[in-house]
């Protein structure tokens, strides 16, 4: 079983528009509403790939009781920590014209100290059954910079890797907790690291507790900065689409080959085609099947160790 933790848990409301016209009205061509967050996007894709998934994280108020509902409809296990604020939501609007999305993020309820202690008693009994845990997102108001840190240093105790995906101080702290692997863009890569050379960068990373580093790259693939070595996996073309989950499903597959014992090769292919059909499909915590297929054919992965070109494809 994978573990995901979305400690900001939201209610996801994407708007699709033809085209985006700044500072006027604009007619909205559909709507969709889903529970959400990082982590929930993870264990979708995960649950979609037949991996046991259970999600994990605090949520409140009609909104928590609307995101709790639509996991259930979903098939996703939930093992999740009322707090007294309401869960937060977020929109992203899709411009099908340009291809592309424009999220606004609502900040989250504010977790009490009884609520965080609460929740860390479900996240231990959720570690007991789990083969590895997903860290993923940003924290809501009144959870400690550092929770990921404990977070992870808590999964370690009991045996299970932990997979980070945040940004600023949560990711900067939380590797203090020596997760697995840590899952970066190259923005968030470069607030943390403060290096306009991605592989000296994440070399940064793995250098203050990191096991591996893997920094999605947008439409240039990946970068992965390893134990076993350095590779760059590029996708074969680009994609339009809403590349609001493509993070999330590189984050999956990584996660996936981790728990699976995939070689570093295979496992940043399969990311990068994953990422690719997420791209491709209309929601965050969603893919393409025939993209992914498709795509996972084609992905070209280069190591950077040493000279001698593609090591696959």
């Amino acid at each position: 079983m994978i573990v995901t933790v979305t400690l900001n848990l939201a209610l996801d409301v994407t708007y699709h528009v033809a085209e985006v016209a700044p500072h006027s009205a604009n007619r909205v061509a559909a709507v969709a509403q889903r529970a959400g967050g990082k982590g929930v996007n993870v264990a979708r894709i995960l649950h979609a790939l037949n991996h046991e998934t259970l999600v994990c994280g605090l949520l409140g108020g009609s909104t928590g009781d609307a995101a709790r509902i639509d996991l259930e409809r979903a098939g996703l296990p939930v093992a999740l920590s009322r707090v007294g604020g309401e869960t937060r939501r977020t929109l992203a609007v899709v411009d099908e014209a340009r291809g592309d999305a424009t999220g606004y993020w609502e900040p989250g309820p504010s977790v009490a100290e009884r609520e965080w202690r609460a929740f860390l008693a479900v996240y231990d009994d959720a570690l007991a059954g789990a083969r590895a845990v997903v860290l993923a997102g940003s924290l809501p108001p009144g959870v400690r910079p550092d929770a990921y840190a404990e977070l992870s240093r808590r999964a370690s105790a009991v045996g299970v890797p932990a997979v980070l995906d945040a940004d600023g101080d949560p990711l900067r702290l939380g590797i203090a907790g020596r997760p697995a692997l840590v899952k970066p863009n190259r923005d968030e890569l470069a607030r943390v690291a403060g290096d306009t050379d991605p592989v000296a960068s994440a070399e940064r990373l793995r250098d203050a507790g990191a096991g591996a580093v893997v920094v999605s790259q947008g439409a240039d693939g990946l970068l992965a900065v390893t134990p076993e070595g350095r590779w760059r996996a590029a996708p074969p073309e680009p994609l339009a689409g809403n590349p609001t989950g493509a993070g999330d499903a590189a984050v999956a597959a990584l996660t996936a080959g981790l728990v699976e014992g995939t070689a570093w090769p295979d496992r940043l292919a399969d990311a990068t085609a994953l990422s690719a059909a997420a791209v491709a499909a209309p929601l965050a915590g969603g893919f393409d099947p025939d993209v992914y297929r498709r795509h996972l054919a084609a992905v070209r992965v280069e190591s950077l160790t040493r000279h001698g070109g593609a090591l696959r494809h």
